[in-house]
């Protein structure tokens, strides 16, 4: 999808979804809201990669350790993937789940890929 640009019902759901894991306070919604929003960019080199550096920040904010590592790694490789239409999708980008393992999309979010 390189050069295409993002649908606007799938950049609004994934700007919404950025946003929601920048104000709430509760650090397991914050992951939740990351990961659903990495699952809406992967087809998308750029937000794809702004969503890996906020998921580093957050595990750093954590002192996750094991999460900032699998994130510095994520953040070499989404562009590229996404570029080549290279990432698993449904993955959400997390450190304890495989870089190519392939996951179910939730419905609301598979719908909204579907026009792409």
């Amino acid at each position: 999808m390189i050069g295409r640009p993002m649908p606007a019902p799938v950049r609004a759901a994934y700007h919404s979804e950025m946003r929601a894991a920048r104000t709430t306070t509760d650090a397991e919604a914050r992951w939740r809201h990351l990961e659903r929003a990495h699952i809406l960019s992967q087809p998308w080199p750029w937000p794809h990669t702004r969503n890996h550096v906020a998921m580093f920040a957050l595990a750093v904010g954590q002192r996750d350790r094991r999460e900032a590592f699998g994130q510095v790694i994520r953040i070499i490789v989404a562009a590229p993937g996404s570029a080549l239409g290279r990432y698993p999708e449904g993955n959400t980008g997390r450190a304890r789940v495989g870089l190519t393992q392939p996951m179910p999309l939730p419905e609301d979010l598979a719908a909204l890929l579907a026009t792409t």
